[in-house]
């Protein structure tokens, strides 16, 4: 596993997903000083007269309130502990580790007022797999992900449940067992680490590595529901692709001929009478491309996100200034991981209709539902209803969440982005995909198979190979559930060269 320093400006969406998958963090150079700055700012302000948001006063609807000298600590502690309010089933240990490292992050940038202490307790839980139970429900993205980062400070504040060891354990306990001393939180701390996008910016950076996967996969297991279905290459000519220059579309349709180069399918019907074939074979390097395109925006989105300041108030030690405004709020966010659910869905949207070629004798030319003996066998003609279930739940997940909006905090927070509801139900989409094309990679496999002695491209072949090393060739009926919930652990890989 690599070392990954953080600066707070240069994460990417692989360092996210390496630490996510067990990579231990670092703080980088000059980090140190530039979170002292900023501490020395709020320190001035707590020893002062003025009152300013978040340091010395209530939050939200309670920002007009004073807070007195020797209540400060206990605000921060009470503000931890009342937003600690999260429902439903916790995140994932990737997206907790992604979590504590993207607001680890946000502190390192600088702006946040807090000791050195704070960021290096977020960096020690993560590199000892100490991490605090978060319910994933309960955010509505505005004031950032106050109850999902709440959840996230309440232990490194040594309080609530965490996961260490593989078991779930008192955070007090976990903290003492890994040599990690609990924050006594100060001034503005607990503000600090509650303001953000990390919660939805975490589940989103991981499905964005999974969709990116996911489309690679997509042009390698659409190429062998090409070569089953006797088609053509003809569409993937460069010709075409240079003549409408959309990145995602050339580089699918570079792909697709790389894929199909050498197919000994393909020359056994060179001179066919079929003049084109269906929009979804047809149309891969357009459809697939889109995905392709989309995924690259949300890249460009979450990276900026990842590297920027989103808690309130900002303090700037140039000047001695803290500013209060909206970084925290989630809509840059939320917009592309709803772009996102829609440009996956369209990947299964396009995977089931080749499914339905290929299990429909009337469109394949193959055995009826890909099965010899069809009619005492069924074969797979409910494996291409379960792909339509799966897309029919994609198409009412693919609704945006962030055209919502309802307002909080007794209406100071009047506007919202819903953000992590746009990031849950894009995790859902992925796995309906990931399921859809682990069903055409059964068909278009089946349906290879039917064609021997023609031998596919040598990319199609090997994909051939590594799906028949889980699955083999169905020569009558038999249960589908366990071959595709294990060739959805392998469709990613297919994509690999």
């Amino acid at each position: 596993m690599p070392l990954i320093t953080i600066d707070g400006h240069s994460l990417t969406i692989e360092d996210v997903g390496a630490v996510a998958n067990g990579a231990r963090v670092a703080i980088g150079d000059g980090v140190v000083e530039r979170v002292s700055a900023s501490r020395a700012v709020v320190e001035q302000i707590v020893t002062g007269d003025a009152a300013v948001y978040g340091i010395n006063t209530g939050f939200g609807k309670l920002s007009d309130m004073r807070i007195r000298a020797e209540d400060l600590r206990a605000l921060q502690l009470n503000l931890v502990r009342s937003h600690s309010c999260g429902v439903g089933e916790p995140l994932s240990r990737e997206a907790t580790r992604s979590m504590l490292l993207l607001r680890a992050n946000v502190l390192a940038k600088g702006f946040s007022g807090v000791r050195p202490i704070v960021l290096e307790t977020l960096v020690a839980m993560i590199n000892h797999d100490v991490l605090p139970v978060v319910p994933a429900k309960g955010s509505v993205g505005a004031s950032g992900d106050l109850a999902p980062l709440a959840h996230l400070a309440l232990g490194a504040i040594g309080e609530g449940m965490v996961v260490y060891g593989g078991a779930r354990v008192p955070a007090a306990a976990a903290m003492s067992a890994a040599g990690i001393v609990p924050l006594q939180l100060e001034a503005k701390e607990g503000l600090a680490l509650l303001n953000g996008t990390q919660a939805m910016t975490a589940v989103g950076a991981l499905a964005l590595l999974d969709i990116e996967a996911l489309a690679r996969a997509a042009d390698v297991i659409g190429a062998m529901s090409l070569e089953a279905l006797q088609g053509t290459p003809v569409a993937f000519d460069p010709r075409i692709h240079a003549a409408r220059a959309h990145d995602g579309q050339n580089a699918v349709a570079a792909n697709l001929r790389e894929i199909l180069s050498g197919s000994g399918i393909r020359e056994s019907h060179r001179d066919c009478s079929r003049v084109q074939d269906a929009y979804s074979l047809r149309c891969m390097p357009q459809v697939h491309g889109a995905v392709r395109d989309a995924s690259a925006h949300a890249r460009r989105v979450l990276e900026t996100e990842f590297n920027s300041a989103t808690d309130n108030p900002l303090v700037f030690p140039d000047t001695g200034e803290v500013l209060s405004g909206g970084n925290f709020h989630g809509e840059p966010v939320a917009l592309v991981l709803d772009y996102l659910a829609i440009a996956v869905t369209e990947l299964a949207s396009i995977s089931e209709r080749r499914v339905e070629r290929l299990v429909n004798p009337d469109l394949s030319g193959l055995p009826a539902f890909l099965i010899r003996d069809a009619g005492t066998n069924s074969g797979l003609m409910i494996a291409q209803v379960a792909a339509v279930a799966l897309l029919a739940e994609n198409k009412v997940l693919a609704h945006p969440a962030s055209v919502d909006s309802l307002p909080t905090s007794a209406n100071k927070e009047d506007h919202v982005s819903m953000g992590m509801t746009s990031a849950l139900k894009l995790s859902t989409c992925v796995e309906n995909v990931r399921s859809v094309l682990a069903i055409e990679a059964l068909c278009a496999a089946q349906g290879i198979d039917f064609l021997a002695p023609l031998v596919p491209a040598p990319r199609v072949a090997r994909a051939h190979a590594r799906i028949r090393d889980e699955v083999p060739f169905f020569e009558h009926d038999e249960v589908l559930a366990d071959k595709i919930a294990t060739l959805t652990l392998i469709v990613a890989e297919l994509g690999q060269d």
